[in-house]
């Protein structure tokens, strides 16, 4: 982690990332798991990636829990870990607070256990109340997170407590879909207060940094559901990204992503670091992969075409049923440049059609 990438956006890859990264940086919710319940194939594929010498490390904005608790949760899911393995945001936040406020200050904790766990781990004193005289509120996730809790941060930031969100994640996948997240409750004491908290989690690069200091990677591999703050926080680390859809983003919100936010790989779900990944190619007729065709139609359309059925998948990998996303999304970036705009997508084929309406696309 230089700074450098080693891939350009959505790069191919002859071998699978197990045999090109060492170590894979994984985001949870969305990731390994949504709710309780882990993505179905991935605890196989971690595995698999493991035997095969790829190393684990989990990087999570969500700050309800303790890593001991992340940790036993993962190894329930028949993915072991141990807490040395998590890095979450509230240890990010209280690593920031300790160094900037010294040893022993008074900091209020809103949200789950994990948060006031990792403020008194870092040798600060945690207070229940504004009357305390808190140097600072640390906000994080919280599945019960109420009034009380938010009342409470309004009134300490009001008197001159320092806002510290962990992170700003507008929501959280769920098994019912996305619910609120701590950006949102977040958004209610910057409502009341006024004041914009400081941010220490993801894209922040200091979570990502740390987990490579564990685990001692020479070549990460950020794998995160989220565009703004896992791919982004790759970016800003100076590691390469995959980005998986069995989380929060959508295939609009890829197509309109600005040149942060934009992944070097795509896949399904964590399992995608098990197979190669295949290239895009520019044509004179636009951008191909595999059996698909993009190209460009006025200022921001896009046309998706069904390509002839003797050109293969390539590198002797099954097709995961994105490439022709992948050549909709290169083709998009290469028309914006540093831009980020949405994209307007139409079908060329019947083929396409179908395709696009399984990405939530216009076609």
């Amino acid at each position: 982690m230089n700074g450098e990438r080693d891939l350009p956006a959505l790069a191919a890859g002859s071998r699978p990332p197990t045999e090109l990264f060492d170590v894979a940086l994984l985001d949870l919710d969305g990731v390994v798991y949504v709710g309780p319940a882990a993505v179905p194939g991935v605890p196989e594929a971690l595995a698999t990636a493991r035997r095969s010498g790829m190393r684990l490390g989990f990087v999570t904005n969500n700050a309800a829990r303790t890593p001991e608790e992340v940790a036993d949760h993962l190894t329930d899911l028949a993915v072991p870990a141990g807490p040395a393995d998590v890095i979450t945001s509230s240890q990010a936040a209280a690593t920031v607070v300790a160094a900037e406020m010294g040893a022993g200050a008074r900091i209020l904790p809103v949200g789950g256990p994990g948060v006031a766990a990792a403020l008194r781990a870092a040798g600060l004193e945690v207070v229940a109340r504004a009357e305390d005289a808190p140097a600072a509120v640390v906000q994080g996730y919280g599945p019960e997170v109420g009034w009380m809790q938010l009342a409470e941060a309004v009134v300490a930031v009001r008197r001159g407590a320092r806002h510290v969100a962990t992170n700003v994640d507008a929501t959280v996948p769920s098994p019912r879909g996305v619910l609120p997240g701590n950006g949102a409750l977040v958004g209610v004491v910057t409502a009341v207060t006024g004041q914009q908290p400081l941010v220490t989690g993801k894209p922040d690069p200091a979570m990502h940094a740390e987990c490579v200091r564990r685990t001692g990677a020479h070549r990460p591999l950020v794998v995160g559901d989220r565009l703004d703050t896992d791919i982004e926080g790759a970016r800003r680390a100076g590691a390469a990204s995959l980005l998986v859809f069995s989380g929060v983003t959508e295939p609009a919100d890829l197509l309109a992503a600005g040149p942060a936010r934009r992944p070097d790989l795509l896949g399904p779900d964590a399992g995608s670091l098990l197979t190669a990944h295949p290239g895009v190619e520019a044509t004179e007729a636009g951008w191909r992969c595999g059996r698909w065709l993009a190209t460009g139609t006025g200022e921001d359309g896009l046309s998706l075409a069904g390509a002839e059925p003797s050109v293969a998948a390539g590198n002797g990998r099954s097709d995961d049923g994105l490439d022709g996303l992948r050549a909709l999304a290169v083709a998009h970036w290469a028309r914006l440049g540093e831009q980020a705009r949405p994209a307007v997508v139409s079908a060329a084929d019947g083929e396409a059609a179908r395709a696009l309406a399984g990405w939530g696309l216009t076609g």
